[in-house]
């Protein structure tokens, strides 16, 4: 089987297509995955690092631009169209599937065109708006929350959650890391957050007294990295503070408790992680989408949620201690977080891939030799 995943721009798009193209090439050593994006976008580093072949597109973003940004990606569009049947005439994939972000549109579009089964994967509770448009096309949608189901076609929506990438599932397989110091992770995505990290540096001045107890690992983005380092060297407190954090495996296992943005990739991995966490949307987000993503967690007790514009340095100290202080309610947390988790995301995406390519094609796929090649290795392992 050979799937095409198009879409990125950022871990939120991205992250999700890189768990189902690990789950796919698991299962036979002849399953073949092929990205599809931008060079602006996170997936131009973060797909060859993980081993998988990625061609480009020059598509760019339409909704809630400048009329000049506007008129440069309407304009990209012919060419992004022309570029995504060049790439699927040379690939010849048998899914071609959508994760978001700006290469989506033009692939899945002119794969639909072409007559090759297609998908979108929906991470967040309001669908973004060309996942809204591809949806009408598209054999199947992928949702993550069932509010979205609302706004796509009747008998096309699949809920499975959001896909977590292989090594944050060894992290759900693993027992708590022990550490001494109460562990408090931050982080506001793969391009950080300005909010969140000035809260953060502001919540140290609350907490000068538990300096010697609590520690910190703090991915900041580029831009913020020497300010919040500064934070934390002024008053005194033990900090990791990086950029970018390339193992969230290992951060999600030794954090005791979590402060991020409420995307809806990092609310599956926490959720597939058992963690607690004090969730702060990105207010700018499109139609909000991330504190209704936040929301679920909320109301399942599994989190705390802070509007940006109402979060304050001293309340985020004082939600910390709080918790820091009532261990018996930061477990219930956990407990709760891990009910919402869906470990399987990834393996029931790949089931529907396959179950697409063969109603389209017949066992063997498009233009392949006859070789069960959907078929899991005797050796391969399970998700």
């Amino acid at each position: 089987m050979k799937v095409l995943i198009a879409g990125g721009g950022t871990g939120g798009h991205l992250f999700p297509g890189i768990a189902l193209a690990e789950e796919v090439v698991t299962r036979h050593h002849r399953n073949e995955v092929v990205f599809v994006g931008t060079e602006r976008g996170l997936e131009a580093k973060v797909v060859p690092q993980a081993g998988f072949p990625l061609e480009f597109i020059r598509a760019r973003g339409l909704k809630g631009k400048g009329l000049g940004q506007l008129i440069k990606g309407l304009l990209a569009l012919p060419l992004a169209f022309i570029e995504s049947f060049r790439i699927l005439q040379k690939h010849k994939p048998d899914v071609v599937v959508g994760v978001g972000g700006y290469a989506s549109g033009p692939v899945v579009m002119a794969a639909w065109l072409l007559g090759i089964p297609t998908a979108v994967q929906e991470q967040n509770a309001l669908p973004g708006l060309t996942n809204k448009l591809l949806g009408k096309v598209v054999k199947v949608v992928f949702t993550a929350f069932d509010e979205a189901r609302r706004f796509f076609p009747e008998g096309k929506v699949q809920l499975v959650g959001n896909p977590i990438r292989r090594k944050l599932m060894d992290n759900y397989l693993r027992s708590h890391v022990a550490h001494e110091r109460f562990a408090i992770l931050v982080f506001g995505g793969s391009l950080g957050a300005k909010g969140v990290n000035q809260r953060v540096v502001e919540a140290l001045e609350h907490l000068v007294d538990l300096k010697d107890q609590i520690h910190f690992l703090h991915q900041t983005g580029k831009n913020d990295l020497e300010m919040v380092r500064k934070g934390y060297a002024d008053k005194g407190f033990q900090a990791e503070v990086v950029e970018f954090i390339d193992d969230m495996s290992d951060a999600y296992a030794r954090a005791d408790l979590v402060v991020c943005r409420a995307g809806a990739t990092t609310l599956a991995e926490l959720t597939v992680c058992k963690k607690a966490s004090i969730l702060v949307p990105f207010p700018y987000a499109t139609d909000n989408h991330q504190e209704v993503n936040a929301r679920a967690l909320v109301e399942a007790g599994a989190a705390v949620m802070f509007r940006e514009s109402e979060l304050t340095g001293q309340k985020l100290a004082e939600q910390i201690r709080l918790l820091k202080q009532e261990p018996a309610r930061l477990k219930q947390m956990e407990k709760k977080a891990g009910l919402l988790g869906r470990p399987e995301a990834s393996k029931e995406l790949a089931d529907v891939c396959v179950d697409l390519m063969v109603h389209a094609y017949g066992p063997n796929g498009r233009d392949r030799p006859a070789k069960a090649e959907t078929q899991k290795d005797p050796g391969a392992s399970k998700p």
